[in-house]
């Protein structure tokens, strides 16, 4: 496989972007589905293609001559305004993307989903690969995921999903709602914390983690990549660690919590292009603890968790050095 041409969505995108490096540095040549050119770094082994995921069929001939595809190209967001492109994206685009490389002859794909589509930790276990989450109760993103998911084995070809939990590092310039949290912790406006947690992944982990399945993952298989199970009041803690901000020393009940976050989606509604500052979607979620148990991958993939602790000081530095908030 090694050698091959990857068709790759999503390249100019936070997990795409590291996936872009790691088939690289594995010796892949890559196609790189971008909505504008020019967004890549000039590479002699990167073609940039001009496209996108929801026009699938204009891409047959762009994806021709690749027997491999990763496709990381997905809407990531939380304003109210976003939920349709959010499931026209994710779901339709998902679906046509794969039927474009099934046209095309590609004999492998990988798909990137996300850790939500298993569900929250019960009973004090962490949940698997073999668990299913139900729909988020208007969560667009996430259940636009469960539902990408189930259209992506369904494909007529041989896909294998990563499901990353939330993935933190350099270069997440959107940002996505992870690096958001980051930046409104950076900002000092973390002003209380909620109960609940989350696992948080360095982005590069993730990145590797797509290389190995594409390499020697089984067909129709999940595989959660994870790196630490934290509770809110630890990741503040490390970020303040990181940082030199101070950890929110309050707690939100979060009942709260959800009354700000329900203002906060009224207020969006009403003004045309405003962006969540409390997300109706995250605060739901927070008051779980969305942890998992990523040991398929490590097992299977040969997945090593490196340090969240770096991966953190990555992300604060490049926020830090690109003008995102004061040094």
């Amino acid at each position: 496989m090694i050698g091959d041409d990857v068709f790759l969505t999503g390249a100019s995108g936070f997990i795409g972007g590291h996936v872009l490096d790691e088939l690289l540095g594995a010796g892949y040549r890559v196609r790189a589905l971008v909505r504008n050119p020019g967004r890549l770094a000039r590479d002699p082994r990167v073609r940039e293609v001009v496209g996108d995921v929801t026009r699938s069929g204009e891409l047959v001939d762009s994806i021709r001559g690749c027997r491999l595809l990763i496709h990381c190209a997905a809407a990531y967001s939380f304003s109210p305004a976003e939920r349709s492109r959010i499931r026209a994206t994710n779901v339709g685009g998902t679906a046509g993307v794969l039927e474009a490389a099934r046209l095309a002859g590609v004999e492998r794909a990988v798909v990137t989903s996300s850790s939500a589509t298993v569900g929250p930790s019960r009973g004090g276990r962490n949940p698997s690969e073999a668990d299913h989450a139900d729909s988020h109760h208007g969560s667009a993103y996430h259940d636009s995921k469960i539902a990408s998911e189930r259209v992506a084995l369904a494909a007529r070809l041989p896909v294998l999903l990563v499901l990353p939990s939330a993935p933190v590092g350099a270069r997440d310039w959107k940002p996505t709602p992870t690096g958001a949290a980051l930046l409104t912790f950076l900002r000092g406006r973390v002003l209380a914390s909620v109960d609940g947690g989350l696992n948080v992944v360095a982005v590069t982990d993730v990145a590797r983690a797509h290389v190995a399945a594409l390499e020697r993952g089984r067909t129709g298989r999940r595989y959660l990549v994870g790196g630490e199970n934290l509770s809110f009041d630890q990741l503040w803690s490390r970020l303040a660690a990181v940082s030199g901000r101070r950890a929110p020393r309050l707690r939100m009940p979060h009942a709260a919590a959800l009354l700000a976050g329900l203002a906060d989606e009224a207020r969006c509604r009403v003004i045309r292009g405003a962006e969540p500052v409390v997300p109706l979607e995250g605060v739901r979620m927070a008051r779980h603890r969305m942890f998992i148990d990523s040991s398929r991958a490590q097992d299977e993939l040969g997945v090593r968790v490196s340090s969240v602790d770096e991966a953190l000081v990555s992300a604060v530095r490049w926020y830090r050095d690109h003008g995102y908030v004061a040094a």
